[in-house]
């Protein structure tokens, strides 16, 4: 039932505001206590204006700005302001994680160096769970690989840099162990020329990602004081958005059927090659084979996504970093943020 509006002496003057033209019509300020009839008598206004949007600050931001972004597409980008305020909300997510005891300490506390010392004792107490595998494999060698993991984010991962004086196969069981543990996802190549992707896989050239941005950052002692704002190339070179979007693409999919990521690279000396090129992520969606390609700030090539859509004709490739919502040509740019839009939509 439609509550009846009850006409006030205020309605008159606004009115009057609203006939103005610019430039003498200035922006309006309406004050006055709480619950006198301020928001019921601006909606009254709106019915002379043919567009009135209403943005509410006591309603909770967080639930409208997570159904702006599922709204949005390439086709309808977000409005800047709106696009600049998720990009700080990402900053502010990379450094804390998704580990539900540091978010609960940044969310009471507001204080992200504090939640680092939630991070160390959830890097201890992992740590520490490692126990459990020792008859499988020796405590300090987890440890290791577990550390090495976070130091070999970007490119191939290398055996032999993990623990020095161990055998691959020692070593190649420890990293299976935390891959089972979930705490570490691999990033398979596959050829990538039809589906599914995983019968065209290829183990001996996998990337390693770990299970939380925090806990990298946290590890390799990047304190959040020097995370830019504007752009994650100063970060371990530009790995933390490849684990975020890693990290979102496997959050976005069913529980029920857990996402295996692939990725696809041509090396530079490889037979009948044209150069080196590489896709950070390969996703299956229904069909079609999707590419995307990440970048860590708002610029960068796309030669390599250009080349591989070319090669495996392929009519739509994904391009994700700091911009808003766009296209260019057959390529949709996706926000970071936005990336699991792609797996849901």
């Amino acid at each position: 039932m439609e509550i009846q509006y009850l006409k006030r002496n205020i309605d008159k003057i606004l009115l009057d505001w609203s006939e103005e033209r610019p430039p003498d019509r200035k922006p309006l300020l309406l004050r006055g206590a709480r619950q006198v009839g301020k928001s019921s008598a601006l909606r009254q206004l709106s019915k002379q204006f043919k567009h009135f949007v209403e943005i509410n600050f006591d309603e909770n931001n967080e639930d409208a700005l997570s159904e702006a972004i599922k709204a949005a597409s390439p086709e309808r980008p977000l409005a800047e302001p709106i696009h600049r305020q998720l990009i700080g909300r990402l900053n502010i997510f990379l450094i804390c994680g998704g580990m539900p005891e540091a978010v609960s300490q940044y969310v009471r506390k507001r204080d992200l160096l504090n939640g680092e010392l939630v991070l160390n004792d959830l890097i201890t107490v992992l740590k520490t769970d490692f126990a459990k595998y020792r008859k499988r494999t020796p405590l300090l060698l987890l440890n290791e690989v577990f550390e090495s993991v976070m130091r070999q984010t970007e490119g191939k991962f290398v055996y032999e840099r993990a623990a020095q004086g161990t055998s691959t196969a020692t070593v190649r069981q420890a990293l299976e162990l935390l891959i089972m543990a979930g705490l570490v996802h691999p990033v398979t190549h596959t050829a990538a020329n039809g589906i599914p992707l995983g019968a065209e896989k290829n183990v001996k050239y996998r990337r390693m990602i770990p299970c939380d941005t925090g806990l990298f950052l946290h590890t390799l002692g990047l304190r959040s004081e020097i995370l830019p704002v504007a752009d994650f190339s100063a970060v371990n070179r530009g790995s933390l958005a490849e684990i975020f979007v890693g990290l979102e693409l496997i959050k976005a999919a069913s529980c029920y059927m857990p996402m295996e990521l692939f990725c696809w690279q041509r090396s530079a000396g490889s037979a009948a090659s044209r150069g080196k090129a590489q896709i950070d992520f390969i996703i299956q969606k229904g069909s079609s084979i999707i590419p995307i390609e990440v970048k860590s700030g708002t610029q960068g090539s796309m030669q390599s996504l250009s080349l591989f859509m070319k090669e495996k004709h392929i009519e739509k490739g994904v391009r994700t970093s700091l911009e808003n919502f766009g296209r260019y040509g057959a390529i949709d740019i996706y926000p970071l943020y936005a990336i699991g839009n792609i797996v849901r939509g």
